[in-house]
């Protein structure tokens, strides 16, 4: 029998966002918690299990859209797509540098450390595994 493929590029871009968002969250939720054992740090204002779930979704569910998009201009979509994920990560963890979580400066720079660790793994994901996961037909195959 032959295995026909009823997706279109859109819901593969969403669903291949979508699951890289998944696997992301997860990533980030075992970084958030080894980070705050090995560190002692206690405030969860900003940065906590719902935070990491809902708000890494909701970028993954966004980037899907803005990969498809991308994909439709022919052939320098991509790149960019890359190109400005990767830019824009790089000007994100740059800005974790310079956060002031607190007046405590030992909290400040664990909840930077945090904050820099979380926005490096969203943004590798974001540029790099999207990407790669769009264009892998095993994951097509068996994944989608």
């Amino acid at each position: 029998m032959e295995d026909e493929n009823m997706q279109t590029p859109f819901t593969r871009a969403f669903m291949t966002a979508l699951f890289v968002g998944i696997i992301t969250s997860v990533i980030c939720l075992i970084y958030n918690s080894i980070y705050r054992d090995e560190t002692g740090l206690e405030p969860t204002d900003i940065i906590n299990v719902g935070s990491i779930i809902f708000g890494v979704h909701i970028i993954f569910l966004m980037l899907g859209i803005l990969f498809y998009l991308m994909r439709l201009l022919k052939g320098a979509g991509e790149i960019i797509y890359i190109a400005a994920l990767a830019l824009l990560t790089a000007f994100l963890a740059w800005k974790a540098e310079g956060v002031v979580r607190s007046s405590n400066a030992e909290v400040t720079v664990a909840f930077r450390g945090l904050l820099l660790g979380i926005v490096l793994i969203i943004g590798v994901g974001a540029s790099l595994a999207v990407p790669f996961l769009f264009h892998n037909k095993s994951f097509e195959r068996n994944i989608l």
